[in-house]
């Protein structure tokens, strides 16, 4: 038996712990063990945040805070076709920026040119693609989506849509919030009444 310096003795448990006792100084091994089941509930859990973030239609309008759209009943479901953006500062179409509101509000003339070049170009290119692709079935429709911020003056509002038209889109959808059922008829029982 090996003879053994007097002092605190801790008991087998605690003997080869690095702070009560001679241990930490044995080679670990490269193997430790997975817990599983943390895991899976992580996975689970990034598969339903997916699920419920897919829309299978595609992103048709993209939401900012700056603008706040208008409410109506009488809607359609919104297609996807290129978009033009209108804010309280800023004029973009499919993301690229046209300019800024307030220099619009200056000029006299009807138009927008740098909105109806950039629609132009949009245009060339769909019409480029497919008859590249020899598809006669896809023709140009001319359908264009205004996302307006609903206290925007009506004069830009004019000026987008003069633009649009210009450029060929002639099929000018607005995108709208739909305003709540209970509300429409509350609205329509009221009027009913005398």
């Amino acid at each position: 038996m090996a003879i053994q310096v007097p002092g605190k003795r801790y008991g087998k448990r605690l003997q080869h712990s690095k702070v009560f006792g001679h241990g930490g100084t044995a080679k670990k091994s490269g193997y430790s063990d997975l817990l599983i089941t943390p895991l899976v509930d992580m996975f689970i859990i990034i598969v339903l945040f997916l699920i419920a973030n897919f829309s299978a239609t595609g992103e048709v309008l993209m939401m900012t805070k700056d603008i706040e759209l208008p409410e109506a009943v009488n809607v359609k479901e919104v297609e996807m076709h290129p978009v033009v953006m209108v804010s309280g500062e800023q004029i973009s179409v499919s993301g690229t920026i046209i300019g800024r509101v307030e220099d619009f509000t200056k000029d006299e003339y009807l138009n927008i040119p740098s909105l109806e070049e950039k629609l132009r170009d949009m245009k060339k290119q769909y019409e480029d693609l497919h008859s590249m692709a020899q598809d006669t079935a896809n023709t140009f429709k001319g359908d264009i989506n205004i996302q307006a911020h609903k206290d925007v003056e009506y004069s830009i509002i004019k000026r987008v849509m003069f633009s649009c038209a210009t450029a060929g889109y002639n099929n000018i959808n607005f995108a709208v919030i739909t305003a709540g059922d209970a509300e429409a008829v509350k609205a329509a029982s009221a009027k009913a009444t005398p």
